[in-house]
């Protein structure tokens, strides 16, 4: 891992994962119509999660992951949860399929990151910044939490362009 980004992008990912959780707790508890309904959202979150988890697991090669389409994935569902009204009758229906995308993504996302050579040192470096971040929002006046949710997915989808670029995906061949 010889570039810097390779090395800190994924910290940045779950350092932001873990401190929007409170944030998407929030909203998905006042999206669901009761609490049995959100149970089973996030069910539905752990089991895809683990579905994702395998799929990486079971890849032949996993030196190609492609890992900007998660980045790009993740970023893309939590703009769109940020930018759902909490007042449609459907919405319920719509949440679902989020949950199950959203699950898979992350799954995804742990089993790479738990492989790569830095895991340990970004999972001590996780807990400190976690902790400073979450003292940091206890000052400030929370607006709303689909604010907080749509930043993160704005950072993810930077952190995905980044990656693409990074990789040379967008780099045209030169005429010899």
């Amino acid at each position: 891992m010889s570039h810097k980004s390779a090395r800190y992008l994924p910290l940045v990912v779950t350092v932001g994962q873990v401190v929007i959780f409170p944030y998407y707790i929030i909203w998905l508890k006042q999206v669901s119509l009761t609490f049995t309904l959100f149970a089973w959202f996030f069910a539905s979150f752990s089991f895809a999660a683990a579905w994702g988890y395998r799929i990486y697991q079971t890849k032949k090669n996993k030196d190609h992951s492609y890992l900007f389409i998660i980045y790009a994935g993740m970023g893309s569902v939590y703009i769109l949860i940020g930018c759902i009204k909490n007042s449609y009758e459907f919405l319920p229906y719509v949440v679902l399929p989020l949950q199950v995308v959203l699950g898979v993504l992350q799954g995804y996302f742990r089993a790479w990151h738990s492989d790569q050579d830095t895991y340990h040192l970004h999972a001590v470096h996780h807990y400190l910044i976690v902790g400073f971040m979450m003292i940091g929002f206890s000052f400030l006046k929370i607006i709303s939490p689909v604010v907080f949710i749509t930043i993160f997915g704005l950072l993810l989808l930077i952190c995905g362009f980044w990656e693409f670029i990074r990789r040379g995906k967008l780099n045209v061949p030169k005429k010899v």
